[in-house]
């Protein structure tokens, strides 16, 4: 997600010697982890920052700045997915494990970190020779060993490892530990038993282990990452001839895209918006235009998502900054809580198009269309699908009492205006930045984050310096959840491209009746389910490089299916049961997740009206291309 649900933590374990001596063993090397990641995450900001400066004020461009940034990106990545795996925020799907009695969470909790011990394990020996085959390979600009970029994988399934084993050693209860250790033994010795009796079921194999295994894994609470991982490590050891040296160099590829620099800079980003109070001012300027109409801050809350997306690309940090600030407010005129998660789960899905959307980013990445491009294509059909959203708020609150509101005047909104308009400027600066070619969407993050830094410092006066080490660290957490998980994607589609799925995934989308019509119905239904149990990120990773070209084969404008796809694909991460969003959003909002559940179906019934206009109107997305 850029959804992304936050693991429950195991229980902990009563006091011992062990318990005590793996919880201080755990603090001090978690500590030089998140140290180290802080840093990578700053190191990452002035390589880019000085590329850019170097090369349009002073027409000096560093030839080594991207390879140098794509060396610390992958440390950054790993590292961050060992702080994410500390913490419990590796992506997963909670909606079982939440509803079942103590024991059983308990032991499905073991069992997702004694699954992810157990891919570790296994992938740990073929990192390593990976990492040394690299040393063979020098680096064109820094003329260094490739190795140094590579170790980064062994160095960080090592730290992951000691992070998941120190977890295990602090849970509640051993005989849970025993049970799910057990369990992950002897179902990986069935399967590598059963290996022989595998290789010729064909095709089979794809359901046995791209539907079964990552299913259970899925359902059973594995980390999303890992399931895929799991999935993928058993269908190309036991049926097919691959090396698993491969698996490890896809890993790398995936984790390696330069484009994808953009997700650490400008998840960073979305928090300094919110610390230096510039989404604090956007709000309040849009509540003093429309706070007296009827359901007026709900309409200043799709509009505060619609421009801090444009700012942030990370939907945990959009809404982390807009509900603390409006959300007092709304339930003081009487707004109910249900009502309020709703609406912030429906513009979560609503906004996921608006540059520069973390998942514009990803798709640029994965399918080659053209980041600007889609930069461009994404504006108007997110205000298409916040009008559908309006419609319902107009209707819902027709009958509001508007006695005790306060209508601003117009020298007080036009004193708000002044004071937000340097925050209302950033989402425009950031997209004219890259149009006009002044920085490449990886890049323009960094004038983003000097734009903020400077109107916090100057402007707003806003800046809390001592929340910087905090903020990094955060970012390089949810870095390597999102980039590990890209990372195990891009390995599960390449197997799957491998045996000739893709091929097969052709002539079947290529056959549904309708011809284009009919491919973007079933890939509107295809992406709200995957969205619902894979989150954003990964279903794309996973599906936009097979169905990508056939969409340009059949003649669908790759940008048009671009927003299509993305906005099915919201539908589902935003939309209980299962979307991990709707969660995400309750948890900002401090809000529990039944209240919701009431409110929020008018709010997706208009999302997916909206989604039928822009799919039937190609010219939403492409007509200013």
């Amino acid at each position: 997600m850029d959804g992304h649900a936050l693991t429950g933590l195991a229980p902990v374990a009563p006091a011992t010697g062990l318990t005590r001596l793996a919880d201080r063993l755990d603090r001090a090397v978690g500590t030089v982890v998140e140290l180290a990641a802080a840093v990578l995450v700053l190191a990452e900001i002035v390589i880019l920052g000085a590329g850019v400066t170097t090369r349009y004020v002073f027409h000096a461009p560093l030839v080594w700045s991207d390879e140098l940034a794509s060396i610390l990106f992958l440390w950054l990545s790993m590292l961050g997915a060992v702080v994410a795996l500390r913490r419990g925020e590796h992506m997963r799907m909670t909606g079982l494990v939440s509803r079942v009695g103590p024991q059983a969470r308990a032991l499905l909790e073991a069992l997702a970190i004694t699954a992810a011990l157990a891919f570790l394990v296994m992938i740990l020996p073929h990192a390593l020779e990976y990492a040394e085959d690299e040393r063979f390979i020098v680096t064109p600009a820094l003329e260094i060993a490739n190795s140094w970029r590579a170790a980064a994988l062994p160095i960080g399934i090592v730290l992951m490892l000691f992070a998941a084993f120190c977890r295990l050693l602090r849970f509640g209860s051993w005989k849970t530990v025993a049970l799910a250790t057990g369990i992950t033994v002897a179902l990986i010795a069935l399967f590598y038993v059963a290996g022989p009796a595998l290789k010729p079921l064909g095709k089979l194999n794809l359901v046995i282990f791209f539907v079964g295994i990552v299913a259970a894994n899925v359902f059973a609470g594995v980390p999303i990452a890992f399931s895929f991982a799991l999935a993928t490590f058993g269908y190309l050891s036991l049926t097919t001839s691959t090396p698993m040296v491969v698996m490890v160099g896809r890993l790398d590829e995936g984790m390696s895209h330069l484009i994808l620099l953009a997700v650490p800079l400008f998840i960073f980003l979305g928090a300094l918006i919110e610390m230096t109070g510039m989404a604090r001012a956007m709000i309040q300027f849009l509540a003093s235009l429309l706070g007296h109409v009827r359901g007026g801050l709900s309409y200043v809350l799709v509009g505060a998502m619609y421009l801090v997306s444009g700012i942030s690309g990370s939907k945990i940090a959009d809404m982390a900054a807009i509900a603390p600030v409006l959300f007092p407010e709304m339930q003081k005129r009487g707004a109910k809580p249900g009502d309020l998660v709703a609406l912030l789960s429906a513009t979560g899905a609503q906004t996921e198009t608006i540059p520069p959307s973390i998942v514009l980013i990803t798709i640029g990445s994965v399918t080659g269309v053209s980041i600007a491009a889609l930069f461009t294509g994404g504006m108007l059909p997110a205000v298409v699908l916040g009008i559908a959203l309006c419609f319902v708020v107009w209707w819902r609150n027709r009958g509001e009492d508007l006695s005790h509101v306060t209508k601003y005047s117009k020298r007080e909104i036009g004193r708000l205006c002044l004071i937000a308009a340097p925050a209302i400027a950033l989402p425009f600066v950031i997209r004219a930045a890259v149009v006009e070619g002044v920085a490449t969407a990886t890049e323009v993050s960094t004038i983003g984050i000097a734009y903020a830094v400077l109107a916090g410092i100057l402007i707003y006066r806003q800046f809390d310096w001592r929340r910087l080490e905090r903020m990094l660290v955060d970012t390089a957490s949810l870095t390597g959840a999102i980039i590990f998980i890209i990372g195990c994607a891009t390995a599960m589609a390449w197997g799957l491209t491998q045996s000739g799925f893709s091929q097969d995934l052709a002539k079947v989308m290529a056959a549904v009746p309708g011809g284009t019509w009919g491919f973007l119905a079933i890939s509107i239904v295809a992406f709200v389910i995957l969205g619902s149990v894979l989150e954003g990120i990964p279903a794309i990773v996973l599906f936009g490089p097979l169905l990508f070209p056939i969409a340009k084969q059949i003649g669908v404008h790759e940008v048009h299916y671009a927003m299509v796809v993305i906005f099915a694909m919201g539908i589902g991460l935003f939309a209980p049961p299962f979307g991990v969003g709707y969660y995400g959003a309750c948890a900002i909002s401090k809000i529990n997740p039944d209240e919701g559940l009431k409110y929020i179906w008018a709010y997706m019934l208009a999302l997916l009206v909206g989604l039928v206009v822009v799919a039937a109107v190609p010219w939403i997305s492409i007509g200013f291309l």
